[in-house]
């Protein structure tokens, strides 16, 4: 190849293109749609069937067709919704001797409910069972 050649094949190659000529693209997508829609129940199910006893969260998000961290995602969002959420356990009025004779805070709120908390109980565990019995 002589030099003339070889200036003419750098020149075809290398040519900047004018703005009038630039080729468009365009892709075509086929396939599900990525973007789905997830009612609530839906979410919740799929939540509870991934932290059930025994469950391994991928093996859900996989099934599901899911990524895992949607999963934890979804999970945090729910407890976010019920964020005062406070489980109690009723137990009968009976309580031990020991508990009697202690110093300890009696409250009857306005519903009836009556609390007796220990004196030595922690602060904030004793203000979570407050609000949590009296529905905020």
């Amino acid at each position: 190849m002589t030099l003339p050649a070889l200036a003419l094949v750098q020149a075809l190659w290398f040519a900047p293109v004018a703005w009038g000529e630039a080729m468009g693209q365009a892709h075509i997508l086929t396939g599900p749609e990525r973007r789905r829609r997830w009612t609530a129940e839906q979410k919740r199910a799929i939540v509870a069937a991934a932290f059930a006893p025994g469950a391994v969260v991928v093996e859900v998000a996989r099934h599901a067709d899911v990524c895992a961290g949607q999963i934890y995602r979804w999970r945090r969002d729910l407890r976010a919704a019920v964020a005062d959420f406070a489980e109690v356990m009723m137990v009968p009025a009976v309580t031990p001797a020991a508990a009697l004779g202690g110093d300890a805070i009696e409250l009857v709120l306005a519903g009836g409910a009556q609390i007796r908390v220990p004196a030595g109980t922690a602060p904030e565990l004793a203000a979570a069972v407050i609000r949590a019995v009296a529905g905020r």
